[in-house]
């Protein structure tokens, strides 16, 4: 991370204008990116903490809490997988 980060701050002081522009777009594609994971880590430790408090309440229905659990816990998987990819393009465009 460092070195995009001396790469960028080198870019914009060497070709003015346009590394700026390729250096912003590198900063915006890792803060995007990370901000991605990090709000896929929250998502799935909140529908953690709701199936295990659901599953303290009710244990009778523990299997279908669990295998709700897991498609959400797949679906944010598959929303911060396709926000990573949006802002690895930045990268490239």
């Amino acid at each position: 991370m460092f070195d995009t980060a001396l790469t960028v701050v080198q870019d914009a002081t060497q070709a003015g204008a346009e590394a700026t522009s390729t250096g912003l777009s590198l900063l915006g594609a890792g803060i995007g990116a990370g901000l991605a994971a990090i709000g896929a880590g929250l998502g799935i430790g909140r529908i953690g903490e709701g199936a295990t408090q659901g599953i303290a309440r009710q244990p009778e229905a523990a299997g279908e809490i669990r295998a709700m659990a897991i498609l959400l816990a797949a679906l944010v998987e598959g929303a911060a997988l396709v926000a990573i990819l949006v802002a690895i393009l930045f990268k490239f465009v």
